[in-house]
């Protein structure tokens, strides 16, 4: 009898080479910010995949709960003087909450209908970052302090930052995992398949999807929270529609539902950014070859051809 793959052990070594990488990355050298960053943004694609890959919904405005999230962790620890945990956590609730909100607004739509919603609603909240007199405006929140972790621990000290990076990255892919790993995943997956057929078996499509929305929503705002305290900044970049795109295009270039590919994609914008900036306004161009190429060569994305190609091979 062949031998059959073992998804969840493939998933475990798959987990385990990933955390070894990001725990190794400072120690050969890799620059600390750089890894973070690239930490921060692949919790985002995860969290975006969580929606799009496995629930089918496609958001034109999550950088709504990335950059909202951001300015809020920035303010909090700033003006309000909160620790960085309080921080954090009070970014993320109100992601939550803006999420719940916009759910309830998006989530009876579908297709392109539902994107324009989710566009809009983002629109609306730059313009509120842009006006409103606590973010700075243009100039966004500066000067964040990182603070002390449960009031000991210096997140100034750089080794200090990536840890607790490194263990909110890991603690919010492994929630992820878990929720598509569970019942509710199964029939978040079910409706993205066939949602007519799961409502006929008494599934209320809507109230899935919207709790999915708000999950998505609230682990974006894990990221944005934690991102504005690595760079101890909080601005319209990451708030404004682009981010939205950018989102979109990590996810694509690792693999649309699949585990590590919004990892993968993330890791991979994130060095054509850095590595390529000299490049200036042409980096975007770059990153549009790269796309068309990605969609006409690697159609399931790096990871979904990797996964493609083990399964033809055993």
């Amino acid at each position: 009898m062949a031998n059959t793959p073992n998804p969840a052990r493939a998933h475990r070594v798959a987990f385990a080479l990933m955390a070894a990488i990001f725990i190794l990355a400072p120690l050969l050298g890799v620059y600390p910010i750089f890894m973070m960053k690239v930490m921060c943004f692949a919790l985002f694609a995860c969290a975006f995949n969580l929606l799009l890959g496995f629930g089918g919904l496609l958001s034109f405005g999550h950088a709504m709960f990335l950059g909202g999230a951001g300015y809020v962790s920035a303010h909090a620890a700033k003006v309000w003087g909160l620790t960085p945990e309080l921080a954090i956590l009070t970014a993320t609730l109100c992601a939550a909450a803006l999420g719940w909100v916009a759910g309830l607004l998006a989530i009876r739509r579908q297709g392109i209908y539902f994107a324009m919603i989710t566009l809009a609603l983002a629109q609306m909240i730059f313009f509120f970052s842009l006006q409103a007199p606590f973010t700075g405006g243009e100039d966004g929140i500066q000067a964040v302090p990182r603070g002390r972790l449960f009031g000991l621990i210096d997140l100034s000290q750089p080794m200090a930052m990536y840890a607790l990076v490194l263990v909110i990255f890991l603690g919010g892919f492994a929630l992820i995992y878990r929720i598509i790993h569970s019942p509710f995943g199964q029939v978040l997956k079910a409706i993205r398949e066939n949602e007519p057929r799961a409502i006929s078996l008494g599934y209320d499509a809507d109230r899935f999807k919207h709790r999915a929305f708000v999950l998505s929503a609230a682990l974006a705002g894990l990221a944005g929270a934690t991102k504005a305290l690595v760079f101890q900044l909080a601005s319209l970049t990451d708030v404004y529609w682009s981010m939205s795109g950018e989102v979109v295009l990590m996810t694509l270039v690792g693999g649309l539902g699949t585990i590590f590919g919004p990892v993968v994609g993330a890791a991979v914008i994130v060095t054509m950014q850095n590595y390529l900036a000299q490049l200036g306004a042409w980096v975007t161009v770059v990153q549009g070859v790269i796309f068309v190429l990605c969609v006409l060569l690697f159609r399931r994305g790096i990871v979904g051809e990797i996964g493609h190609l083990l399964k033809k091979s055993l």
